[in-house]
């Protein structure tokens, strides 16, 4: 009886969705936010970010979706690949929490936290208009633009603080599938 191909299965799509995540992650993470933040004026960091961010909170979302979906086939204890497996009580804490946690971090970061953060932006460039000075420029600041500052300082903290938890998850499943791999 002829062999099966590798490519239907899940098995390659699970290991490029994987590579995708955390080459995405530690890119954003670790080099493209930080090069783009000592180079750009803070205008053009704050726009192209805002453009960027919808599109790397998306992949931190969706992409544990098709890990789950895509997870491969009979483990050490039977379970089947794909959401059979990942519900799997064998697999709890290797394998659900952590894409469970990249999918959540990832979707509050993505549907809560950027429209918020997009928000706060607009009313500190309207009060920047008010006042008549940049929000990043030296105190005093107007209540207002101290209130906007404040606010938007603690969603961006909230954000970044999430996208380290989501980086963190994404490196523990990578684990797990290395155990797999082995």
């Amino acid at each position: 009886m002829p062999r099966k191909s590798i490519m239907l299965t899940g098995a390659p799509y699970h290991i490029l969705a994987y590579g995708s995540l955390l080459g995405t992650t530690v890119f954003n993470t670790c080099v493209g936010t930080i090069i783009q933040f000592k180079t750009l004026p803070i205008l053009q960091f704050s726009d192209l970010q805002t453009k960027t961010f919808p599109w790397y909170f998306g992949l931190q979302t969706t992409l544990p979706v098709i890990l789950a979906v895509t997870l491969p086939g009979r483990g050490p204890f039977g379970a089947s690949g794909g959401l059979q497996r990942l519900f799997n009580a064998s697999n709890r804490w290797s394998t659900l929490v952590p894409l469970a946690t990249v999918f959540v971090t990832g979707l509050a970061n993505w549907v809560v936290l950027l429209p918020a953060s997009k928000a706060c932006i607009v009313e500190r460039r309207k009060q920047e208009e008010k006042d008549g000075k940049r929000s990043w420029d030296p105190k005093p600041h107007s209540q207002e633009m101290t209130a906007l500052n404040k606010k938007f300082g603690m969603l961006h903290g909230i954000s970044s603080l999430l996208n380290v938890v989501n980086f963190v998850a994404t490196v523990v499943y990578g684990v797990t599938l290395a155990r797999r791999i082995r």
